[in-house]
């Protein structure tokens, strides 16, 4: 059993930082942000924090299901990925239960950084063949600004904030879920709470470099598959450089790996979420398709999924 997408949203501030913006006070330029990232904006929010943004996403996705008859009511269970809770207690999921009237879905909250969507599309696939749910509202919302170090050019020229929704439904088809943490190596990325985001770039990347291509090779093996019979590969939208390392490494076809890294910036959970509605939008999403995504980040953590569209 897997998931099959029936809704997808996101929102997005309108406030825009292109990287002529970050050169105001940091001593960069686009040109050099761009060779090492592949970035050449993201969006600022001021105004809403990851509760509201995740709520926007969450409403429209749910809009976009609507359209397959389901309603709020239908709802088995609500998952809101974040590590910038402006929420602490009661749970962003909870509000989301609250505000969309999902009476009749639990609803909890999770933190595992950039591999946040990944995790729970998988714990929403294991709901389901246990038959606890059926159908599955997936949040990814992030308001990064707010743990950056503006003066740390190494980081602050990665992250964006915004928010991304799914809702999958129980399928028959067949799946996988694979994840992996690795908690001795954690200092690589972390934030303590209150203060701001430290990251040991080089060893991000050398890490992502090794471990995404291992964990979509695990995946596929797991599921008797070969790459040529998945439609899309939908990597976290970390840092392009890794994109394209990985797509060299797994000998993809580059068309079957998009990308939105140089609009959004690395928004950790949401990135996932939101480059599904917008290729759901642009009508690239077709039924039928078969998709893999890999997320990876602070953790460390590391996974890939199985989705049916």
């Amino acid at each position: 059993m897997t998931g099959k997408i029936i809704g997808t949203g996101s929102y997005l501030p309108e406030l825009v930082w292109n990287n002529h913006k970050l050169t105001e006070w940091l001593d960069t330029n686009d040109e050099w942000i761009r060779e090492r990232t592949g970035i050449g904006q993201r969006h600022i929010s001021k105004d809403l924090g990851a509760g509201k943004m995740a709520l926007e996403a969450a409403k429209k996705a749910m809009e976009d299901a609507g359209k397959a008859g389901l309603r709020a009511e239908d709802l088995d269970a609500i998952f809101v990925c974040t590590v910038t809770p402006d929420i602490m207690v009661p749970s962003i999921a909870c509000e989301i239960q609250k505000t969309l009237g999902a009476v009749n879905a639990f609803a909890y909250d999770i933190n595992a950084a950039c591999s946040g969507f990944v995790f729970a599309y998988n714990m929403a696939v294991a709901y389901m063949e246990t038959g606890l749910i059926k159908n599955a509202l997936i949040v990814g919302s992030e308001q990064l600004s707010s743990m950056m170090d503006w003066n740390d050019r190494g980081s602050c020229i990665l992250f964006g904030d915004g928010a991304g929704a799914l809702v999958v439904t129980a399928c028959e088809q067949k799946g996988a879920s694979v994840m992996h943490s690795d908690g001795a190596s954690g200092e690589a990325l972390q934030c303590v709470t209150g203060g701001k985001l430290s990251m040991d770039g080089q060893k991000v990347f050398r890490f992502a470099l090794k471990r995404v291509p291992e964990v979509v090779e695990e995946l596929l093996a797991k599921m008797e598959m070969e790459k040529d019979q998945v439609d899309l590969f939908l990597l976290h939208q970390a840092n392009m450089r890794i994109i394209e390392a990985v797509i060299k490494r797994l000998g993809l076809e580059p068309e079957k790996v998009p990308s939105n890294i140089e609009r959004m910036g690395n928004t950790s959970s949401a990135s996932l979420p939101i480059l599904l509605d917008e290729l759901n939008r642009e009508g690239k999403l077709r039924t039928g398709m078969k998709l893999v995504m890999a997320g990876f980040g602070a953790g460390l953590t590391w996974g890939a999924g199985f989705i049916m569209v």
